[in-house]
C-alpha cells in the first residue's frame, strides 16, 4: 500500500498549512457521508482526503471555497441596487468623488405641504424662563 505524504500534495497546494486545512475539511466531509472520488483501499478518511488532493480528483480551489463557506456565520446575498438616479432626481446637486463611494441608504417619508403646515401650527413655542 502506497503512503500519501505531504510531498505528493505540495505541488497542488503550495502552503502546507492550507493543505492541512483543506485535507481535514475534506476528511470531515467524507465522515459525514460525502462520496469519495478514489478507491478507499482500507485507508482512513484523512489519507483518502490527501490522496484525492494528490490525484487531483478534487480541485483545491473548490475545496477552499467550500471550507470558507462552511466557516461563515453570515452569508451576504447580492441584491440588485436601486436606481440612484430616481432617488436624487430634481435635487440638481452633483455628487463629488467621495460621495460616489458612499452607499445611499437615506430614505425620507413623503409628507404633503398641508400635513407639514398642520404640524407646524400644532407646535407650541417654548415658555420663556428668567434664566436667560
Amino acid at each position: 500500500m502506497a503512503r500519501v505524504t505531504v510531498e505528493d500534495c505540495i505541488d497542488k497546494v503550495e502552503n502546507r498549512f492550507e493543505l492541512v486545512l483543506l485535507a481535514s475539511h475534506r476528511a470531515r466531509q467524507i465522515s459525514q457521508g460525502a462520496p469519495i472520488t478514489i478507491d478507499r483501499d482500507k485507508d482512513k478518511n484523512p489519507v483518502v482526503a490527501l490522496r484525492e488532493i494528490a490525484d487531483e480528483t478534487l480541485s483545491p480551489d473548490d475545496l477552499k471555497e467550500d471550507l470558507i463557506h462552511s466557516l461563515q456565520k453570515h452569508v451576504e446575498v447580492d441584491e440588485p441596487e436601486q436606481d440612484s438616479g430616481s432617488m436624487i432626481a430634481g435635487s440638481g446637486a452633483s455628487k463629488t468623488e467621495d460621495e460616489d463611494d458612499m452607499p445611499e441608504t437615506v430614505t425620507f417619508d413623503q409628507m404633503s405641504e398641508e400635513d407639514l403646515l398642520a404640524g407646524i401650527e400644532g407646535l407650541v413655542p417654548p415658555e420663556k424662563s428668567d434664566d436667560y
